[in-house]
């Protein structure tokens, strides 16, 4: 008789874990991509000069507006569309084309950490250049230190989630990596010009500036600048306290369009293609 020698067991498998697998697999091919690492890094820091161009016609018109505080909140903003929403579509699209998703729910991983580790690396760049660009701007344009850090957070997280969400969503209407370029460009025009980055909202027309409060990215973005400066254009600084009253509708819509969002994602997303 023999005797059977125990097998050293494996790291435990857990969500984190898990979650930087897949992380570290997509960041991978990622830096593989050229064409997705320049949209991710160049695009939207390439967008600042015509950004800071545009403020300045629109400063003659409309005198007192913030140009610096506006020009870093558009970028910011630019960050998170191009870097989350646009690329996060893409990697959606090529990982379920190449049967990658389909192959990893065979495994322990659950769905939502598949998606979540797919954006992974597009978050983390996000959040890096977004804390490049605040630091610099901060530093050369000598803005001040955010009024209310925690709504800045929140701006942040909120207009995350929704790009995530949509990116999820809008992958389901994407045949190839090649046509997310179009499938994107809708709601990125959305984001540049119908949400405050590229023309303010305070110099819309008021009826038209109310209903680009209600589009589905303009709620994160207004509280990025709000816990920042203090103000979203249409009431003055009123400082910590009086920042979240502020923020109360932007909170509110910005929850709607997320619950929304997800639900999408959730009735629509494919993970795999349709033969």
């Amino acid at each position: 008789m023999t005797t059977a020698v125990p097998t050293a067991a494996g790291p435990r498998s857990t969500t984190f874990r898990r979650l930087v697998s897949l992380g570290r697999a997509e960041a991978t091919l990622l830096l593989r991509n050229r064409s997705a690492l320049f949209t991710a890094l160049l695009l939207p820091l390439v967008m600042i000069g015509g950004r800071r161009s545009m403020l300045k016609q629109q400063a003659g018109s409309h005198p007192g507006l913030d140009i610096d505080a506006l020009l870093i909140n558009g970028t910011i903003g630019g960050i998170l569309a191009f870097v989350v929403y646009y690329n996060l579509t893409a990697a959606y699209v090529g990982r379920r084309n190449e049967l990658v998703l389909k192959r990893l729910r065979t495994g322990e991983a659950r769905d939502i950490e598949i998606l979540a580790g797919t954006a992974v690396p597009s978050v983390s760049l996000a959040l890096l250049m977004s804390a490049v660009v605040a630091v610099g701007g901060a530093a050369v344009l000598k803005l001040g230190a955010p009024v209310n850090p925690l709504l800045l957070a929140a701006g942040l997280a909120l207009s995350i989630g929704i790009m995530i969400a949509l990116a999820a969503l809008t992958s389901a209407f994407t045949k190839t990596v090649e046509t997310a370029g179009i499938t994107t460009l809708p709601l990125l025009l959305i984001s540049q010009f119908g949400s405050g980055l590229f023309i303010p909202l305070e110099v819309m027309p008021g009826r038209v500036a109310d209903f680009c409060r209600l589009l589905p990215t303009t709620p994160g973005y207004q509280l990025i600048r709000l816990g920042w400066t203090g103000t979203d254009g249409s009431a003055p600084a009123t400082g910590f306290a009086g920042t979240w009253s502020t923020a109360a509708p932007h909170l509110v819509t910005g929850a709607v369009w997320l619950g929304l969002a997800v639900w999408g994602a959730v009735r629509y997303f494919r993970w795999e293609s349709r033969r």
